[in-house]
């Protein structure tokens, strides 16, 4: 997803967006065509690249939000000529990780605190409006699930080829 930031704090997200794109369990390519869109639609809405291009949120499906080697070949080839961008996941249950990249002068990497304040509503904290905007954006391959992710009931859920679930296994 992208992070949509106040003018005045780029640092605080206040919206965020999907756009097309293809996930396997260690992979993530975008569709450069629905990115093109993505950024005419908020240029059309009085945005700045600054505002709606340069944080990169993505979640990952274990505990861990530490960033993959996958994830650092993404940030670097996606938001690696920006002046700045930031790189934020929420790992399952709930663990971040916030990573801004400075790629002017001599460059930096700054780890960031992250802030969730939940008190405050925004458009994506509509359970409903989230998960049809996830099933439209987001296909997954993946070679564990018999049945697309998108038609999952906890989008982290796996199955393999036999169509067993990671609870029934250790369950069984």
């Amino acid at each position: 997803m992208f992070g949509i930031t106040s003018p005045d704090d780029l640092l605080l997200i206040e919206s965020v967006a999907m756009v097309q794109q293809i996930c396997t369990p260690v992979t993530v390519s975008f569709d450069d065509s629905a990115v093109a869109d993505y950024f005419d639609d908020q240029i059309d809405e009085g945005h700045t690249p600054e505002t709606c291009g340069r944080i990169w949120l993505h979640t990952h499906p274990g505990s861990s939000p530490l960033p993959s080697g996958t994830d650092e070949e993404t940030f670097q080839r996606a938001f690696g000529t920006p002046d700045w961008a930031v790189m934020f996941i929420v790992a399952r249950g709930g663990a971040t990780y916030a990573r801004l990249r400075m790629n002017v002068g001599p460059g930096c990497n700054k780890r960031l605190a992250v802030e969730i304040d939940y008190k405050t509503e925004f458009p994506e904290t509509d359970q409903d409006l989230w998960e049809s905007e996830y099933e439209a954006a987001v296909t997954v391959h993946d070679p564990f699930t018999r049945r697309p992710r998108t038609q999952a009931s906890d989008p982290f859920e796996w199955r393999d080829d036999t169509g067993w679930s990671e609870s029934e296994w250790v369950a069984s």
